[in-house]
């Protein structure tokens, strides 16, 4: 007797993103992608005169749109928003509402969001280039949003707030955003 195993028709990694992946996996899913995100939030570099830390946390907010689909990445992430209310999730440390309420609400408030965007966009081609795009209408609804927190918040004035919510960012953000996508690519490549 001999036993034939069929190639998968999609990568291993795209089963996580199915509406149908059972309930167990995603929770796990929702709660390990949420405390990822808080622990990326402790790699953090305070510039100088920034009101808003460097940190590698959006490396897991985008990912959760990539890896886990809109609905269960944009769950992740307010998984992640609520746990910050009690817990030190949020960068450096913080937690609490007056932390979620600071410099950096706009880029909070917007995890979600870009989890949602950047899992609608990659969710019917999930080539490099499609990932790409995805994470790149992700980055613009982040950094949309945290511009318009520093407006609020820090008083800034919109030229303001988008050279020092935006512009200072840019590098750091592509940069995150190749890793992710090169993540995103060899986890498909081996699990295909």
């Amino acid at each position: 007797m001999s036993v034939a195993l069929a190639a998968p028709s999609a990568a291993s990694v795209d089963r996580l993103r199915a509406d149908d992946a059972p309930l167990a996996l995603q929770a796990a899913l929702v709660v390990g992608t949420a405390l990822l995100t808080g622990l990326l939030a402790q790699f953090e570099l305070r510039v100088y005169l920034w009101e808003v830390p460097l940190t590698l946390q959006s490396i897991a907010v985008y990912g959760a749109g990539l890896f886990l689909g809109w609905r269960t990445g944009a769950l992740a992430m307010l998984l992640y928003l609520a746990l910050g209310l009690v817990l030190p999730m949020y960068a450096g440390g913080g937690s609490g509402l007056d932390h979620l309420l600071g410099a950096s609400v706009g880029y909070l408030v917007g995890f979600p969001l870009v989890a949602v965007v950047a899992g609608l966009v990659t969710e019917r081609s999930r080539g490099a280039g499609r990932s790409v795009l995805g994470l790149l209408a992700g980055s613009v609804v982040l950094f949309t949003c945290g511009v318009a927190g520093l407006y609020v918040v820090a008083d800034y004035s919109w030229a303001e707030a988008a050279v020092n919510g935006w512009l200072k960012f840019v590098p750091w953000d592509l940069t995150k955003i190749a890793l992710v996508t090169s993540l995103y690519a060899a986890a498909r490549r081996a699990t295909a």
